[in-house]
């Protein structure tokens, strides 16, 4: 999808699919797209960009074909979120190794906390087209 960032995530992930629809109601603009780790779309993604196919303990965010992940994807995505969330975009002079830290942390513990699904979730009609 050129000309869309795009947020691939962990699709059985209680905790990823909660942070999609965080995303999805606050980009309000429909700027970005969604793809699952584990799905046909995500998995070439993965190829194209040179990433491992099998690791998922990170989403990916794709911008101007380049590839970020772990805190740094996570501040990017906030640049286009309503509100006063771009402030957050503020943090990325935080040293990577701390927000990492941090993030690692929570991806760590995700399924503990937060649980997982035994499968993808299939968006609903309204917010299908955003998903590849």
């Amino acid at each position: 999808m050129p000309g869309h960032p795009i947020i691939l995530f962990d699709g059985v992930c209680n905790f990823c699919n909660g942070a999609v629809n965080f995303v999805i109601k606050r980009d309000k603009k429909s700027a970005i797209k969604f793809g699952a780790l584990q799905s046909e779309a995500g998995q070439q993604l993965l190829k194209q960009h040179n990433i491992p196919i099998t690791n998922f303990e990170s989403f990916i965010f794709i911008e101007e074909r380049k590839v970020y992940s772990k805190s740094t994807a996570a501040l990017r995505v906030c640049k286009y979120l309503g509100a006063g969330w771009p402030l957050m975009y503020g943090f990325i002079i935080v040293p990577v190794f701390i927000r990492n830290w941090i993030y690692d942390f929570i991806a760590k513990n995700r399924y503990k906390w937060f649980g997982k699904m035994d499968s993808c979730v299939i968006p609903d009609a309204g917010i299908k087209q955003r998903f590849l």
